[in-house]
């Protein structure tokens, strides 16, 4: 297979596998909600987690994949699972606030992040085509928010910053691919997260355990958390992050359904629209990256 042909079964891998991380986050923002009633974001980060480090053991121990991990690059390490903890809280705090379809729109603004750090970070290079594909994805968000409208608040500020956050996190993870295992990633993602979340929830003395009811929703969470990062990383290695993430797009959909049919929110066209403009701003990049 010639490298085109290559390049292309890359990206259909890549697409399978932001199909598993699509499902899995969706699943996340459901039962978030599900437990937010008696636990709060830095409680469900720690015992995700904690279900997280369980799992990835687990796996490690059965597969023999032990010798991958290693301690090497602890300093990206840290800083990827830093940025990714604060995305993560920001984020499981604007799901109880705001409707899950705005929550989304706003994450989905990461691609056009993606495109500004990662020549900062990756090295790689601001083409005239990603530099419009970010400003039409700018302009998409200024639809969503309404400056000016009082429609911005807590939750709608926490959504966008913590689309930042993840947007950091997926440029470390493109980095760090390209000398660390899947394996190795996973554990440190499951390692780091559980010790920040034990610092920050148990900082008030008040770390609340689970309950028979918040159990199974707290399973759900760390075992989707945990597939969600498995595929997303997978996902990472076969394609560009600036090609990978816009196919995350495909949540908006269906959670705006979910959260019709569950929660009895509003389908807010001017979410909708705004969406559909940011899309297209990454849609613009895929193509030119396709072409390229």
């Amino acid at each position: 297979m010639d490298d085109s042909g290559q390049k292309r079964a890359d990206t259909l891998r890549a697409l399978v596998w932001m199909t598993g991380a699509i499902v899995s986050f969706i699943s996340m923002a459901v039962a978030a909600r599900a437990v937010s009633f008696d636990l709060d974001t830095f409680e469900i980060m720690l015992w995700r987690s904690v279900t997280g480090i369980i799992i990835v053991c687990a796996v490690l121990t059965t597969r023999g994949l032990w010798g991958q991990v290693n301690a090497r690059q602890m300093r990206l390490h840290g800083i990827r699972n830093l940025a990714h903890f604060t995305g993560q809280n920001l984020w499981f705090y604007a799901i109880t606030v705001i409707p899950l379809a705005q929550v989304f729109a706003l994450e989905f603004t990461s691609p056009l992040w993606v495109l500004l750090l990662a020549p900062l970070i990756l090295g790689e290079r601001m083409t005239k085509v990603r530099g419009l594909s970010a400003l039409i994805g700018f302009a998409g968000i200024l639809i969503v928010t309404r400056p000016g409208t009082g429609e911005i608040n807590a939750g709608v500020i926490c959504a966008a910053v913590a689309a930042i956050g993840f947007a950091t996190t997926n440029v470390l993870t493109r980095k760090l691919t390209r000398t660390a295992s899947v394996a190795c990633i996973l554990f440190w993602l499951t390692v780091l997260q559980a010790l920040f979340g034990l610092i920050c929830a148990g900082y008030d003395g008040d770390l609340r355990l689970p309950s028979a009811v918040t159990a199974p929703w707290l399973l759900l969470i760390g075992c989707a958390g945990l597939l969600a990062h498995f595929c997303l990383t997978n996902a990472l290695r076969l394609a560009p992050a600036s090609v990978v993430m816009p196919v995350d797009f495909a949540r908006l959909p269906l959670v705006a359904v979910i959260g019709a049919l569950i929660y009895a929110e509003p389908l807010d066209p001017w979410v909708l629209l705004g969406a559909a403009v940011i899309f297209a701003g990454n849609y613009l990049n895929i193509r030119a990256e396709t072409r390229a």
